[in-house]
């Protein structure tokens, strides 16, 4: 990505959109140090709530299976009470045979109707058991929505305390990035948006540091970094997309690093003098003994 400098009146330089870039960078930075002062509690927070609402929908399709298997229980007693009375209708019809045919078809009908007594039976005391199980699950449902809310409300509380303290800070400081919003290019603004949400650190503009990108700590080329100096156009990083700048447009100061090439020539000078030491003492060694002049 690279623009050319802007130089019709009333647009900011290259270098002005950096200075400001970097300077939302900074604000924006601060701004998500607050957020990071509120830890997980914003998290754990939305977790229980979320929590708590599937327990609420849990007990709502509880309810619903409830009133489905008392309505089905009483839809059963409803066949009890039909039965019954065909029962007493057939018993009375026996007593009034003419043949056997007859009795035999009014006893298969009673007998029948007893069956449907007993599954009916049955099908009610299915229903009751089922009930009590799933008033059970909405007790236990219940209890757990108790306790979540209460941590909930100690959570709550706590996340309270920390935006209360934060809350002035943080309003100014994205007062003052939304006033340096409005003086950058929109396109340029939306890119930066853009590099800054992907990265995990939160960066979308860093300064060069010891020759590499301050982001993604790659090696940058000579020529890129003389562009980079030069402010005469947006250079990214070829590596991780941040916009670069160099560290005096961002107010920071390098440290230079120590020479080595001093230390060598100390070594150098020390292994002379002990070499000229060597050869003088082996001269020494040489030359023959002179006696003293009598006095």
């Amino acid at each position: 990505m690279a623009r050319e400098e802007k130089t019709e009146q009333g647009e900011m330089t290259v270098e002005q959109e950096l200075r400001s870039l970097y300077k939302l960078q900074t604000l924006l930075s601060e701004i998500d140090k607050i957020k990071t002062l509120r830890g997980e509690l914003p998290l754990e927070v939305q977790d229980l709530e979320d929590e708590i609402e599937g327990l609420h929908t849990r007990n709502s399709k509880l309810q619903d299976e409830i009133e489905a298997c008392r309505q089905n229980a009483a839809d059963n007693r409803g066949k009890i009470e039909k039965s019954q009375t065909l029962i007493t209708k057939y018993q009375e019809q026996l007593d009034n045979v003419r043949n056997n045919r007859e009795y035999d078809t009014l006893s298969k009908e009673v007998e029948y109707q007893t069956l449907e007594v007993q599954l009916a039976e049955k099908r009610i005391n299915e229903a009751n058991e089922k009930i009590a199980e799933l008033q059970k699950d909405e007790e236990e449902n219940n209890a757990k929505i108790g306790d979540l809310s209460q941590t909930l409300s100690q959570k709550k509380s706590e996340l309270d305390g920390i935006i209360a303290e934060t809350k002035a800070q943080e309003e100014e400081l994205r007062s003052q990035a939304l006033d340096l919003e409005e003086t950058i290019e929109p396109r340029l603004l939306n890119a930066f948006k853009r590099i800054r949400k992907n990265s995990r650190n939160g960066l979308g503009i860093v300064y060069v540091q010891r020759d590499s990108c301050g982001g993604c700590f790659n090696k940058i080329p000579p020529q890129r970094q003389i562009d980079i100096r030069m402010r005469k156009k947006i250079i990214v990083c070829e590596y991780c997309g941040r916009i670069l700048i160099d560290p005096e447009l961002a107010g920071v100061t390098e440290e230079k690093e120590q020479e080595s090439k001093p230390k060598r020539k100390t070594r150098k000078a020390t292994t002379r003098t002990r070499t000229a030491a060597t050869k003088a003492t082996a001269k020494k060694a040489d030359e023959p003994d002179v006696p003293e002049a009598e006095a």
